[in-house]
């Protein structure tokens, strides 16, 4: 199909959940109110490492009100998204690993009743080394958090090496060696982790939740539970931000579901945002020592890349994100020459996980900072440096990842025009400067998650003049807008307003089977299923019609809510009115679709991670203020050109963006999870761990260059991640560009400013 012929792809729609949501109508989880429900919490650890020797529940169960004590010995069955190597279990059973680790649970009547009963718990522990910098957990002499564990607190070792990289690093002409270093970052998404759960007197579970992934959910659930997966139903309401957060199962849905058991009543479990501190899965705090050579032209010669990935307390998605991180060295630029040996290392801190922009963001912020700097070594501009490496159209990395749409260039030369880059770089005053920087991410993943070799999307629709187009598909909104993007491509494909369609998503008895909110991959998976299902149903409505009509069925098309003749536009019927003719004479009307990504891997560990069916791209220019009395940098202007494909709602793509870039300026400039030496979290809350607020927000300007992606559906590509990737070494490389001081620590912090114009002074005065 024509990109320039769509009647609905291509334009700006309102969700249809917006207005129940800005009127405070919609229903999230914690709004759910059932007949006997009871309140669930959870006891935590006082401390970040210890054995514990007894726990004593009996004066908690004596309380009045109190239904349901629960203990970790109660739930033995270990679980996490890499299924050969599970790490956790919904409490912790002889050892806790992290202060702040669920410990015991209770279910009372009301909240005074169950926080009463916590404190009736008495847990006896025999206190072990804490480690909070991954450093000291590899020392030789450490304690393991995990005895099992071969490597010590080593959870995980990547090697990888492509080319020649010592002999390209020997013969470059330039060769620049950097340490940048990451800070402890959560997805302070608005809606905190929240659970009901419900079994019915035929022993059947239904949960509510508020998560990203109900599939996965589903069979978590099943396993800690010991229960069929037909036994178990999981429906997510209106959820309120995940960001890769709410990507796994989470401690809550799993204590919610087992006291609902031993209660035999519902229960409801929801977190304080302390508790979303405990829970996590933010960004990996990663040490990098990158090594990056550049020939006399400016073509990069070789990246060699060491890190140390600080984990946190289990495993989760640690595996999956430091293989990540690997991928991410090769793109958007061509390079043949590549080493990577990084390790994810055990610590005594709430564990690590999915953020938006997995594996990208840390070595995006280091290299796109070593190339200003190489550039500015070559007396060339960093825009001309990035965009002779550019990739173009078609491009394979040396490690096999496969390219098959970029425009990339279009990006940086469009991002540059449209920003005046070229005419302020490095002529604005001091205190003011602009920097470039650009990046890509995955449009899904060929990596199956939890072992499910079955179709990572499927769809199913069902047409009727009852209650016109029902697409019922397994991806969850978890308010990216993936319901209004898959009912405005069916609509698309049945020439239907976008308003006739309605969408059922995110429950596992009535939407077929989906991976999941993650990776960006629903626009292009769910997408790509959607398409084909509504292609089978026009496959079998069209000869119908063209009996009525009096043509060929080869010959029909569907639009503006009939069926007609493109070659006799008299020839045509009411859509609708065909469908009941095809139900009056063969019955109900439905068609399902589903995706499986081309599935491509390497012949070396961590070969199967990177791949994608397409992919992204996105170019940044940050223009900042220093203000040299106090080291406050502001961001005060912003461009962004993207190569997202055909935008499926062009509103909703620049909502994405911005808050892609709006969340990387929080990490680049203010947020960071502070512990204290015993592993305490200092500010596990919303007033001491700062976020960017309206204040801190420039003016974003988001363009999305001329693109088509002719594999996918609609031609369409991601938005929602790759434009996180550049943000931070775009800020950074501004304010190198504005006072000459290169930062390559996070957060950029006042008094990290302050104290390197000092230095810089102090440079100046001795030399």
């Amino acid at each position: 199909m024509n990109q320039r012929k769509f009647s609905i792809i291509g334009t700006d729609k309102v969700r249809k959940e917006a207005p129940a949501k800005a009127r405070g109508e919609a229903i999230y989880t914690d709004d759910i109110k059932l007949p006997r429900m009871l309140i669930g919490k959870i006891k935590h650890s006082d401390c970040a490492h210890a054995r514990i020797i007894s726990i004593d529940t009996s004066e908690a169960e004596k309380l009045p009100g109190v239904k349901a004590v629960l203990v970790g010995s109660e739930a033995p069955n270990k679980y996490g998204i890499v299924p050969q190597a599970p790490t956790e279990t919904a409490l912790a059973i002889g050892k806790v690993r992290f202060h702040g680790e669920p410990v015991a649970a209770v279910a009372a009547v009301d909240e005074a009743t169950a926080d009463r009963a916590l404190d009736l718990i008495k847990i006896e522990y025999e206190l072990l080394p804490v480690y909070i910098d991954p450093h000291a957990a590899m020392a030789k002499d450490a304690v393991p958090l995990h005895e099992d564990n071969k490597y010590g607190n080593i959870a995980y070792m990547a090697k990888q090496d492509f080319g020649d990289v010592d002999k390209a690093l020997a013969e470059s002409h330039r060769v620049l060696e950097k340490t940048f270093k990451t800070s402890y970052v959560n997805h302070v998404f608005m809606e905190p982790h929240s659970c009901v759960a419900r079994f019915d007197d035929n022993g059947d579970l239904m949960m509510w939740s508020s998560t990203q992934v109900p599939h996965y959910l589903h069979t978590m659930a099943s396993q800690v539970l010991d229960m069929p997966m037909s036994k178990i139903q999981v429906t997510v309401p209106t959820v309120g931000g995940g960001f890769g957060g709410k990507g796994e199962a989470s401690n809550n849905e799993l204590v919610a579901a087992l006291l609902s058991r031993k209660s035999l009543r519902p229960v409801k479990v929801t977190y304080s945002r302390k508790e979303v501190f405990f829970q996590h899965r933010g960004r990996h705090p990663i040490e990098m020592k990158i090594r990056m050579g550049v020939d006399r032209e400016g073509y990069l010669t070789a990246i060699d890349y060491d890190g140390i990935m600080d984990g946190g307390a289990y495993g989760a998605w640690g595996i999956i994100i430091l293989f990540y991180t690997a991928a991410m060295l090769h793109l958007p630029y061509k390079i043949t020459n590549v080493r990577f040996n990084a390790k994810r290392i055990y610590t005594n801190k709430p564990t690590c996980g999915p953020m938006r922009g997995l594996g990208g963001v840390q070595p995006r912020f280091a290299l796109e900072s070593m190339m200003d700097d190489l550039a500015i070594m070559l007396g060339m501009s960093p825009y001309e440096l990035k965009l002779k490496n550019a990739i173009d159209g078609k491009h394979d990395t040396v490690s096999g990842v496969h390219v098959r749409h970029s425009e990339y260039k279009k990006c940086l030369t469009e991002v540059v025009n449209r920003s005046g880059y070229l005419e302020k770089h490095q002529k604005l005053p001091f205190g003011r400067g602009v920097g470039l920087a650009g990046g890509y991410y995955i449009s899904g993943t060929a990596y199956t998650l939890y072992m499910s070799y079955k179709p990572h999307s499927s769809a199913l629709i069902r047409l009727d003049t009852e209650s016109g187009v029902t697409l019922q598909c397994g991806a969850t909104d978890i308010g990216q807008g993936s319901n209004m993007v898959l009912a405005m491509m069916c609509a698309e494909k049945l020439g239907l307003p976008y308003e006739s369609v309605h969408v059922i998503s995110g429950d596992t008895k009535n939407a077929p089977f989906d991976l999941g909110s993650f990776a960006s991959r629903v626009t292009v998976a769910a997408g790509a299923a959607v398409c084909e299902a509504a292609d089978k149903l026009l496959a079998q409505l069209l000869p119908v019609a063209a009996v009525h009509i009096g043509c060929r069925a080869d010959q029909l098309l569907a639009g503006n809510g009939e069926i007609y003749s493109k070659f006799e536009k008299e020839l045509r019927m009411p859509f609708w009115d065909a469908v009941e003719k095809y139900i009056d004479a063969f019955g109900p009307l439905t068609a399902t679709g589903s995706y499986t990504p081309p599935r491509r891997t390497g012949e070396f560990k961590g070969g199967n991670v990177g791949h994608s069916p397409t992919y992204g791209f996105t170019a940044h220019v940050a223009e900042v203020e220093v203000d040299t009395e106090t080291g406050e940098v502001k961001v005060v202007g912003y461009n962004e050109a993207g190569d997202c494909g055909q935008p499926i709602n062009p509103l909703s793509v620049e909502g994405q963006v911005e808050g892609s870039i709006v969340m990387a300026m929080g990490q680049a400039l203010y947020e960071e999870i502070r512990l204290a030496p015993d592993g305490r979290i200092i500010n596990p809350n919303l007033h001491d761990y700062k976020v960017p607020t309206m204040r801190d927000i420039p003016h974003i300007k988001t363009y999305a260059v001329d693109s088509y992606d002719p594999d996918s559906p609609f031609g369409a590509k991601e938005a929602g991640e790759g434009p996180i990737q550049p943000t931070i070494p775009a800020i950074l490389n501004a304010v190198y560009d504005a006072i000459g001081v290169r930062f390559t620590e996070l957060p950029l912090t006042p008094e990290k400013v302050l104290q390197a114009l000092e230095e810089k002074k102090r440079q100046e005065g001795l030399s």
